[in-house]
Parts: structure tokens; sequence; C-alpha cells
């Protein structure tokens, strides 16, 4: 693809990203055959290419206008394009720099802003959202179905294990999982237990940034992502030279934004080089336990009576481009576990999409709920909280984080 780019823009660090993004692009259409919201709408600017388009257009010098930033804001970046491109085209990276020119150029109705301000700056601060959450879930009864749909019932977290092991890794918390499903996180430090790793929390670590950076507070994404550097940095390198072996990650959404700090904070001097090292021992929690296969057959061997439908959430399939390994895990120690059809799409919760897109966000969950129930599973399992809540909200069936399963057979 032939470009020309505008001067604000050409001789930036985002211009020069943008142009060899958009030159990747050979325009062939494919993105369009696994791109959800082309598939609802049936609209080329709805898809990837149309989007590029309009992306382009505007880092060339066109107006951008409240059109361009509807198709825009459509899009759930939900990265299977990126899985399905022949050429390699990063479209994650090129529609945040689209989104955020756009965004300068447009600006936003009194009511939309209000609304993508009170997200961004209520859901990073547990302080703030775990109290409201729990108020939340004692009038859970009382709530009208919107506002019930983003409540899930109270869970218990049970203990976190005490001992000390020699082998030690970094669990980043996540900012709304702990309220929202504090099991996952506990559940994942027991199983580890089992297997003598210690999982350590670092107390000044919190949202991984991804909120606030794909609301176009893209400043306030990279404070967010300098802050946890901050507050890992003194585990990476150990009191001894003896650092931790990995950061784990439950939530899959956190973890291709974590892994993604070496590229996101390159520009920053300060930071550049230990944000490379920060990606470079992020881990998802399924590559951390094919490790232990072996032993977790020992130790799980037979206590898998139910059937199970597994969803990959798109972070993890297509922004982390890991594919295989939960439903290979899980069938390694005796799960009956099923994929179901279209398992690649989004299930339409994709971060703060399901507030601000409702009616595609429950028309996709919707659709996937159908494929997912179609396989007679007894539970659901994922493996990021913001798919969990989304499809829970939507069927009786069980919804869980898959390391829940283990943990249950574990203490069983």
């Amino acid at each position: 693809m032939q470009t020309n780019l505008a001067d604000f823009i050409k001789n930036t660090r985002d211009g020069k990203e943008a142009d060899a993004i958009l030159r990747a692009c050979v325009h062939c259409g494919f993105c369009t055959a696994t791109c959800p919201t082309y598939q609802l709408l049936g609209d080329e600017l709805d898809g990837p290419r149309g989007r590029i388009y309009l992306i382009k257009q505007v880092l060339e010098g066109k107006p951008a206008s409240v059109k361009t930033q509807l198709h825009l804001d459509r899009c759930l970046t939900c990265r299977n394009c990126e899985s399905t491109c022949p050429s390699g085209v990063e479209y994650g990276r090129l529609l945040d720099i689209g989104r955020k020119v756009v965004e300068r150029q447009v600006g936003r109705p009194s009511g939309e802003k209000l609304a993508r301000t009170v997200l961004k700056e209520f859901l990073p601060r547990p302080w703030l959202f775990k109290p409201a959450m729990a108020a939340g879930q004692l009038l859970r009864p009382l709530l009208p179905r919107k506002l019930k749909n983003k409540v899930p019932a109270r869970q218990d977290a049970g203990t976190r294990p005490q001992r000390q092991h020699a082998r030690k890794m970094l669990l980043l918390e996540g900012c709304v999982q702990p309220a929202m499903s504090p099991n996952i996180n506990s559940a994942t430090a027991r199983v580890l237990d089992a297997l003598e790793v210690q999982l350590l929390v670092a107390p000044k670590a919190g949202c991984c940034g991804a909120i606030r950076y794909h609301l176009n507070d893209q400043g306030g994404g990279l404070d967010d992502m300098r802050r946890n550097i901050d507050a890992w940095w003194p585990y990476v390198i150990g009191s001894n030279g003896q650092g931790v072996e990995a950061i784990v990650m439950t939530a899959s959404g956190c973890g291709v934004t974590v892994k993604e700090y070496g590229h996101l904070l390159a520009g920053d001097p300060q930071y550049a080089v230990k944000a490379k090292a920060i990606s470079a021992l992020t881990k998802d929690l399924c590559e951390i336990l094919p490790e232990f296969e072996i032993e977790l057959q020992q130790k799980l061997s037979g206590k898998f009576p139910q059937r199970v439908a597994y969803h990959p959430p798109c972070t993890l399939q297509h922004g982390q481009q890991i594919r295989g390994k939960v439903e290979g895990l899980l069938r390694g120690v005796g799960v009956d576990v099923q994929l179901c059809a279209d398992s690649h799409l989004c299930c339409g919760s994709a971060g703060t999409y399901s507030v601000l897109q409702p009616e595609l966000s429950y028309r996709l969950r919707d659709n996937k709920l159908e494929n997912l129930q179609a396989c007679r599973p007894d539970m659901i399992v994922s493996a990021n909280i913001g798919c969990l809540t989304h499809l829970q909200s939507g069927t009786e069936t069980p919804v869980r984080h898959w390391i829940e399963l283990l943990d249950q057979a574990l203490s069983s």
C-alpha cells in the first residue's frame, strides 16, 4: 500500500510505525472473513481493511469525521485479523495510532466523554472499584438487568498458601479481577504451591495499563506501565542476583499488554531497557504449567467427570498468539474439553467494549454461547476475567477460569 503521510505525523515515532504497517498491507481482504463486526454488520468500513483505509486517509491529511470515529470505535481490537493476515500487518498497533489522532480531531459529546472518563478513572483503582463491587454484589438481586450483568455473584477466594519455596514467581493481581473473581488468583497460588512454586505479589503494582491506553488516555496507560515496572523491578533483579523466574498473568488481557511494554516504552530512555526485560519475563499461566504436566497427571488422574467447553480469549489466541496450550494441558490431565464452532471469534467482552458498544457486544455474546452450549458442557472455562463475566451474564451454566478447575480437583 502506497502512503504519503501528512507533515503533522510523518517524522514522528507513531508516523514511522504507522507508515511501515500501512505499507505491509496488500488489501487482500482475508481479514474480513474473520472479523466479528464485519460478520455482524456487513459493512466494509466495519472490517479491518476498511478501517485501515480510514486511518490511512486521516494520517495523510484528510480530516476525520464522527463517522470515521464510529467505525474505529466499533472495532473490538480482538486482533483476529492479525492471525489471518498473510502479510503480518500489525493492525492493533495501527488502530491505537489512528484512534489517538481521530480523538484529537473529532472530540466527543459530553455524555460519551463522561462515560469514558469514569471507566478509565474508576476501573484501574482497586481502592475505588472493590468497595463499589462489594456494594453491587450485596444489592445484586435488586439491580436492573444491565447492571446485574456487570456484577458477578460474590465469590469466596479461599486461603492463600503461606509456604516458602526455592522457586519464586511474581503474580499480577490486576485491577478488577480481585473484586469480581478473587478465587482466580488464590487458585493459581494454591496450584503452584502444590507444585512447589511460590507466588509473590508486589504491593504497589496495579492496573496493567490496558484500560487507560485503549480508551485513548495513552499517557495515563504508559504511567500505569511505568508504575508496575518500578514495583516489579526489585523482584526481577533479586537481593542476591537471583530474581523471580517469571511474571505470571492469570488474565490474558493483562498478559498481552504487559508483553508489549517493551514496544510501548521503547522511546522512553529511562524505562526502555527495563520494559523489554519485563516483557520477556511475562508468561500467561498456560505457558507455566506444561512444565508440570506429568506431576499434575499423577495428582489429578480420574478427578474430572464433567464435560468442559473452552473459550479461548482473543487476547490469548490472537494477541499473544498462544493456541492449543490450555486445552492441551486440560486434556493431558484427563479433562473432557471441547472447542466450540467458530472458537476463533470474539465473545464481545473486549475490555470496556461491552459497556460502550452494548448492542454489538451482546449479539456476539449470544452467538458465542449458542456455539458453546452446542457442546453440552457441564462447565465453560476461559482465561480472561472480561470473557468470564460477559459469558456468565448470558447463561446458567457455570463459567470459570480453567485454573479453578484444577484447583478444585487438587483440593478434593
